[in-house]
């Protein structure tokens, strides 16, 4: 059985044009894995954000300060 050199060479051609578009898919669901990923964790970090400027903005509880005449009498 011969082989044509022009046979071989388109099924070459189309296997490396098949092995690019697989490389692009893999790439770009790498891209979008690390995006998402990004995503989140910049959510996250918003969230720990606001809820830390939401407790520095109340203002401090002062306790009040317990008078003699105020404190439980013991018998």
């Amino acid at each position: 059985m011969t082989h044509n050199p022009k046979d071989r060479a388109r099924a070459e051609a189309a296997f490396k044009k098949l092995q690019r578009a697989q490389d692009g898919e893999k790439a770009k669901t790498e891209y979008e894995a690390e995006s998402q990923s990004i995503r989140e964790n910049t959510a996250r970090l918003r969230m720990l954000r606001l809820a830390k400027e939401a407790l520095d903005s109340e203002p401090p509880v002062k306790e009040k300060a317990i008078a003699a005449s105020d404190k439980p009498v013991r018998c």
